[in-house]
């Protein structure tokens, strides 16, 4: 029987190791922590018995992935739920756009450009499932729905505030920016419109829902498939030398798949890869960070607008040329006075999170890459803008700052969540420009979100991956 080893059990490499065993590989995971996720963790920072999404929180691309629609999640444990509304986005003048599963819902939010957006979104929303087979797959393929990725992708090339000037006021135009903010990054470049359109289009085919009892329980879930196919997990293992892995089934494994960023690639085997395939990682560029802040609430955030009550996410950053500004300012490595900060208020779908009247909610702001400083005030000043009296009902606090975002996760660099900036270069060729861009070299893979499709809990970098490796 081959025997693959899998270093990282963030969810690309779960998904790498269930493809391998359902096929009858003896796969092996290697995970640094004492808890499998990577990204997809759950943790009581604050309070005991009050659960915080440690990073991943929303997944409107992990509800309709391809790869999770074939395990049958549910059924070890997983289940998705839905706030009210899914995204608000607040605008400094109390209004607020909303996306929502019912497009009539972000229709009426958006008033002007409400039918405007129908149009652009209604189709796109329709197709969502089939355009991900070609979307979540490398650029260099034949694509299995030509028509419908020609459709996204007369909008998805452009850049993403040339294509918030389709609408002509500030609702609509605010609500996709903050959606292509996702990215991390400038937002005044091709092809970063791609991420506002994919995201806002999955938001209105299936919802940005979070899991029952935190992020964590994907990971469980996914855990839970490979055991049932007989695969294993090793947590607390920190694998510093191909020494490590040889030890597992007493020699080289046949297959070698890194959920790893192209600099942990590099730190393991870069002796022993082609001389191209190093170049190419010694060039990968790492974007922007998150520094994230968890709170500890008594009761319900006072938003302003009383739709952002029922939101599960919520955008904070002002008009869509604020959004851009702050976004451009970190990528430049400067600090904005007021970043672009993402609030979740899970526990509205999942209460189960929550003790008593005492609710977690989760905050990240974009930084520049690398950044030292602390963002806490900042994120909560943020906060107080849209919801005044937030700051004295905030009982508990947990900072995790860019460095420690790292420690968290080594696939982190500088604080990048995104594990590779998603520069116009770095969306359509990560980590380097191949036919296989999952392949190192002779008997080992990268499976990182590093690679094709990029960033998001949905398993497909991974499933990919471990595609290539079946087909070599």
């Amino acid at each position: 029987m081959t025997q693959a080893v899998v270093v990282g059990s963030g969810p690309n490499g779960l998904a790498a190791a269930i493809t391998l065993a359902r096929a009858g590989v003896q796969v092996t995971v290697l995970e640094a922590e004492d808890v499998p996720g990577g990204g997809a963790r759950t943790s009581e920072h604050t309070v005991p018995g009050l659960l915080h999404d440690d990073c991943s929180a929303f997944h409107p691309t992990g509800v309709i992935s391809p790869f999770f629609a074939g395990l049958d999640l549910h059924e070890h444990g997983l289940q998705w739920l839905w706030p009210e509304i899914d995204l608000a986005h607040p605008l400094p003048d109390g209004r607020a756009a909303l996306l929502s599963r019912d497009m009539d819902v972000t229709v009426a939010s958006l008033d002007v450009d409400g039918d405007r957006w129908r149009r652009v979104f209604a189709p796109l929303a329709a197709d969502v499932d089939a355009l991900l087979d070609d979307v979540f797959r490398p650029l260099l393929h034949v694509p299995s729905h030509p028509l419908r990725l020609a459709r996204f992708g007369a909008f998805s090339v452009l850049p993403a505030t040339v294509a918030a000037r389709l609408f002509r006021d500030e609702p609509a135009r605010a609500l996709l920016t903050g959606v292509a903010a996702h990215l991390f990054g400038r937002l005044d470049v091709p092809l970063t419109a791609s991420v506002g359109m994919l995201l806002a289009s999955a938001g209105h085919r299936a919802g940005w829902p979070v899991a029952q009892g935190g992020s964590g329980a994907i990971a469980a879930a996914l855990v839970s498939v490979l055991e049932s196919y007989g695969g294993q997990v090793r947590t607390g293992v920190r694998v510093a030398d191909m020494a490590q892995v040889r030890e597992v089934y007493g020699r080289d494994p046949d297959v070698l798949m890194l959920d790893l960023a192209p600099e942990g690639v590099l730190r393991l085997v870069g002796d022993t890869m082609p001389l191209r395939v190093r170049r190419a990682y010694q060039r990968f560029r790492y974007g922007p960070a998150a520094f994230k802040v968890d709170f500890a609430v008594r009761g319900h955030v006072p938003w302003t607008n009383p739709d952002v009550r029922r939101a599960g996410t919520v955008h904070l950053g002002g008009t869509a040329r604020q959004v851009a500004a702050a976004e451009a300012a970190i990528a430049r490595g400067e600090m904005p006075q007021e970043p672009f900060v993402l609030v979740g208020q899970q526990y509205l779908a999942d209460p189960s999170r929550s003790v008593g009247d005492l609710h977690p909610v989760w905050a990240y702001a974009h930084v520049p890459h690398g950044w030292t400083g602390d963002a806490t005030a900042v994120i909560t000043a943020q906060i107080e803008k849209y919801a005044p009296g937030f700051t004295g009902q905030v009982e508990a606090s947990f900072s995790r700052d860019v460095a420690a975002m790292t420690a968290h996760n080594a696939n982190y660099v500088g604080g990048d969540i995104s594990a590779g900036a998603n520069t116009p270069w770095q969306i359509v060729a990560r980590p380097r420009a191949a036919l296989d861009p999952y392949r190192v070299g002779p008997g080992t893979w990268i499976c990182s979100s590093s690679t094709p499709p990029g960033g998001g809990v949905h398993g497909m970098c991974g499933h990919n991956a471990a595609l290539s490796v079946l087909s070599a």
